[in-house]
């Protein structure tokens, strides 16, 4: 059992107040996820380049060093800011240029996330442990999508922790269980698609964006899943401009959509919602089995 909640500001003014926003519906989905929680939020695109979600867990990493490292190497500017043991690396060079670079000399770091508009946070703890320790109340952004973790099938790790990501700007919450998650990696590796965890969530996360990078668009690989995907789920997923919702053909995992016209707002329960502005008057529903839900900033 595990939360999920997602939320798309339509109105450009409230987008100052995503991060005040979001963190009340995680703490809401704390007795679903007490073991460990993380929020990817989406902001405005950087024109040039790519930002890098990091994780240090226990390593001592100096991030400005870091930064400096990177740019005497390649003779490309690069920057960064930091919070704890999270950081954000901005450059300029290609995704799997930074990508080598940092396995080769910082193998102990953790990359979270990448892309143009994408900053991603997760660790162990309670949400709002969590949320306390990477100032999540302090996000502004145009969506977000954040999960609460209740270990089932895997360690708990910060690395195992939601949301996961692949690709550029591309990242997945889960809650249920898939059946068939090594199936999917021998269908995905010989495409040269790399694991970073046995968790079952980070196989559908990167077949979807697999299909993606084939050339679907999200609700055609989504569609392709209902094929692939094996088990219980209701996903919640971001991109760039998109936040979308599916539920498998059962249905068996709960959720609930509360929309106006300032906001789209999704929990696995209600009382996650409950505190948003104007939801006594927001259209509230269940979404259906097998059914694909897409909203666009």
């Amino acid at each position: 059992m595990c939360g999920i909640v997602g939320l798309l500001i339509k109105t450009p003014a409230l987008r100052e107040r995503l991060g005040e926003l979001l963190v009340p519906m995680m703490i809401g989905m704390t007795e679903r996820g007490p073991d460990s929680a993380g929020l990817a939020v989406y902001s405005d695109q950087l024109q040039h380049g790519y930002k890098y979600s990091l994780y240090s867990g226990d390593l001592a990493l100096d991030w400005q060093s870091l930064a400096d490292h990177l740019q005497e190497d390649h003779q490309q500017e690069a920057g960064f800011s930091g919070t704890s043991n999270h950081a954000i690396l901005t450059s300029s060079l290609a995704p799997d240029v930074v990508r080598h670079w940092l396995h080769a000399h910082y193998p102990g770091l953790h990359i979270l996330s990448c892309g143009r508009a994408i900053d991603l946070y997760k660790d162990i703890g309670s949400p709002q442990q969590v949320s306390d320790r990477y100032g999540f109340s302090q996000l502004k952004g145009s969506h977000a999508i954040g999960h609460t973790r209740m270990a089932t099938e895997s360690a708990v790790t910060p690395d195992r922790a939601h949301p996961f990501t692949a690709g550029v700007d591309f990242c997945l919450v889960h809650n249920g269980s898939l059946s068939n998650p090594y199936g999917l990696r021998r269908k995905l590796e010989p495409e040269g698609i790399h694991f970073d965890t046995d968790n079952d969530t980070e196989a559908a996360c990167r077949f979807l964006e697999w299909r993606m990078r084939e050339g679907d668009n999200l609700s055609q690989a989504i569609q392709k899943g209902f094929q692939e995907l094996d088990g219980f789920y209701t996903f919640l997923i971001g991109t760039d401009d998109q936040m979308a919702l599916v539920r498998d053909p059962f249905a068996c995992k709960p959720a609930i959509v509360a929309e106006t016209d300032d906001y789209v707002a999704i929990a696995s329960e209600f009382r996650s919602l409950a505190h948003l502005p104007g939801v006594k008057h927001a259209k509230i529903y269940e979404p259906a089995p097998e059914e694909i839900y897409v909203w666009k900033i």
